[in-house]
């Protein structure tokens, strides 16, 4: 009999239950219905700490591949406190080797981003049998080409701003999309690209609002009297991207006490400087929710897929990733705590300053 451990960890998207179908039709078809047992950790690894799981059957995964989110519940569990004890004093990492070991199980499958990657990472040199899958919205998982749950996020942000498209068309108004992504740009680089977007901001590449005005003001001229604004996040101003880390940190705090976001202080100084109506959309979780596009449920049953052949040949350790379109093993020593950024330089960068995207750091004369 193969003990296999399951659990979904960090922020919940679209693909995670379809990728578990995957990893659970490829044991029950290498293995037979009796030959394997698999158990589910319920709400990340908070399930493998407090020994929370259920024990799963070939009916928990019929009907998983359209349905978003995740049946076994996911939390986050910072990597940085992973080595700390909890307030009742519990070792952390012990527990987690000790519920393994309790169930007496042949591996762990963690699906989760970089946090959980860096976990997995940490459970493997501890001598446990690990495999992780890719998940993030964000696509900036070292060591894999795409994320599961990417594609499927861009396709609900560039729903969101073609649906401005209209709005900001018939009051000639200025709209700022805010798309999720505090470290990376991936996620709001493609549905600003995908949806239109005029002006595309992201962490990698610090904005100054005169060259975002001035864009504003040379579409104006040319009888574009609205823009529209795909922002991250993260987006950061030049000013405070060159600060110092702690000066950065005391202007990003102050930053957030005046507004919600970087989105309206934009939309704030937008309109002192045009004059003109600036409105903000947040579709927020939207982006995590929704049934899985079909280029997520034809990766995820691919990974999983993948995942269960590593079982059955007892491959352990490492990331199963995509790469130039081939499902590949990747070191978790490798990726684990590793970030991908887009890189300013990119050719998806180039080509989208090609379309007239701006990205808020062009020249501008004084």
């Amino acid at each position: 009999m193969k003990r296999v451990g399951i659990l979904t960890s960090g922020g919940d998207c679209q693909a995670l239950n379809a990728t578990m179908r995957g990893v659970a039709k490829g044991l029950y078809s290498l293995y037979g219905s009796d030959g394997v047992e698999i158990i589910g950790f319920l709400e990340g690894y908070k399930g493998l700490i407090y020994e929370k799981y259920r024990r799963m059957t070939p009916r928990d995964f019929t009907g998983l591949l359209t349905v978003g989110g995740t049946i076994l519940g996911s939390s986050r569990t910072p990597f940085k406190l992973i080595r700390e004890p909890d307030r009742n004093g519990l070792d952390k990492v012990k527990a987690m080797k000790d519920t393994y070991k309790k169930l007496k199980l042949d591996c762990l499958v963690v699906l989760g981003g970089n946090g959980s990657q860096k976990t997995a990472n940490l459970l493997s040199e501890e001598g446990l049998n690990v495999i992780g899958l890719p998940k993030t919205i964000d696509n900036d998982l070292w060591g894999t080409d795409t994320t599961f749950g990417f594609q499927s996020a861009i396709s609900t942000a560039t729903n969101v701003i073609d649906c401005i498209h209209t709005t900001a068309a018939s009051h000639n108004r200025i709209f700022i999309v805010e798309v999720m992504g505090h470290k990376v740009g991936w996620l709001t680089l493609n549905a600003g690209i995908a949806g239109g977007a005029d002006i595309i901001l992201i962490p990698e590449i610090p904005y100054n609002v005169k060259s975002i005005i001035s864009k504003i003001e040379e579409r104006g001229k040319t009888g574009h009297d609205f823009t529209i604004l795909a922002v991250a996040e993260g987006a950061i101003s030049k000013e405070r991207a060159e600060m110092k880390k702690k000066d950065r940190k005391a202007a990003l705090a102050e930053l957030a006490a005046n507004y919600p976001s970087v989105s309206y202080e934009l939309a704030a100084q937008i309109t002192e400087a045009t004059g003109k109506d600036v409105r903000v959309t947040v579709p927020g979780h939207m982006q995590r929710g929704g049934m899985p596009v079909a280029y997520d449920r034809v990766l995820s049953s691919r990974l999983g897929a993948q995942a269960a052949l590593n079982i059955s040949k007892d491959k352990y350790g490492d990331l199963v990733a995509i790469q130039n379109h081939k499902i590949v093993s990747v070191p978790l020593s490798e990726i684990a705590g590793k970030l991908k950024m887009v890189d300013p330089n990119d050719d998806i960068i180039a080509e989208a300053r090609l379309l007239g995207i701006s990205f808020g750091d062009e020249s501008t004369s004084e």
